[in-house]
């Protein structure tokens, strides 16, 4: 005799079977599939030395306790990518006991040509200060930028990337990482979470071609046409590209969980941004602050891009 089947059951039979693949995907799964995502970062007058200079930004790790399979499975992609920087951005360990896995991560994943880093909010909540920070990651020949800016030199070329304190817990200032520079160089800020961007009013400050942060995870979980949370210092930002800032501003979906060890239709992120020469050099605004005073860059050796 055939099996009759109710539209009801069948519909709530296939909710379950959808609701528990969504958990099997969202614990199992996507939190290790890491998504290399690739942008060029268009720069005019960019120097032929600096034209497909690559820069991969890692954030929000949340080592704790060892280096989790999310961890590796980025070491082993920045491993294939081979870019030539690599930016450590903030949240990349959550406790003060996890600074030696820090370290061994930072030393794993660093750029063919530099290595550069900022603080975040886990790390500050931690109790890793700038002092610190400074001295583990110099151990792996890594530079944590605090409100400065560092040189990158490749042939006669180089990058300027500027790095800021965190917004939540730390204390920023972009006035004094920004001290010195002109506008014309090419330029890059790095920082951890973005809300501080939104504050920063177009002329107070030099603009860069790009912004780079983190701190949102891009929600972590995350509903069709919907974020349920992102954490305060998020502002108005969740993930992607943003154009409606001081300059084009990045928000990276991280690669670590916190809270929950879970990603919802959210999957972790290594963002690589390839700078291109772009037209003409373009003239500076009159009202982009300029300081007679020398920059306070750290000179890293040149090398060549291949």
């Amino acid at each position: 005799m055939p099996i009759s089947l109710s539209r009801r059951r069948f519909l709530v039979g296939a909710a379950g079977a959808l609701g528990a693949a969504a958990l099997g995907d969202g614990f199992l799964i996507e939190p290790v599939a890491i998504k290399v995502t690739r942008y060029d970062v268009p720069m005019p007058g960019l120097p032929r030395e600096l034209d497909g200079l690559r820069i991969a930004c890692v954030t929000d790790v949340h080592l704790h306790r060892g280096i989790h399979r999310a961890a590796r499975a980025t070491l082993a992609q920045l491993a294939r990518e081979r870019p030539h920087v690599v930016a450590l951005i903030g949240d990349i360990c959550n406790e003060h006991t996890d600074l030696e896995d820090l370290v061994t991560f930072a030393g794993r994943a660093r750029g063919s040509v530099a290595t550069i880093a900022t603080l975040g909010n886990w790390e500050h909540d931690a109790g890793i200060d700038r002092r610190t920070g400074e001295k583990a990651y110099a151990r792996v020949g890594a530079e944590l930028l605090y409100n400065s800016a560092t040189r990158i030199s490749v042939g006669n070329a180089a990058l300027t990337i500027v790095g800021i304190d965190d917004p939540v817990l730390g204390h920023p200032d972009v006035v004094r990482a920004t001290r010195g520079l002109s506008g014309r160089e090419p330029c890059v800020w790095v920082l951890h979470a973005p809300g501080y961007v939104g504050g920063i009013q177009p002329g107070t400050v030099p603009r860069p071609a790009a912004i780079i942060s983190g701190h949102t995870h891009g929600g972590q979980v995350r509903l069709p046409m919907y974020t349920p949370y992102t954490p305060p210092g998020s502002g108005r930002f969740v993930a992607g590209w943003y154009r409606d800032t001081l300059a084009p501003l990045y928000v990276s979906r991280g690669i670590g969980t916190v809270s929950i060890p879970v990603r919802l239709f959210c999957p972790p992120e290594l963002p690589i941004f390839t700078l291109k020469r772009s037209g003409e050099r373009g003239a500076v605004p009159s009202d982009a602050a300029e300081s007679p005073a020398t920059p306070s860059y750290h000179s890293v050796e040149p090398h060549a891009i291949t």
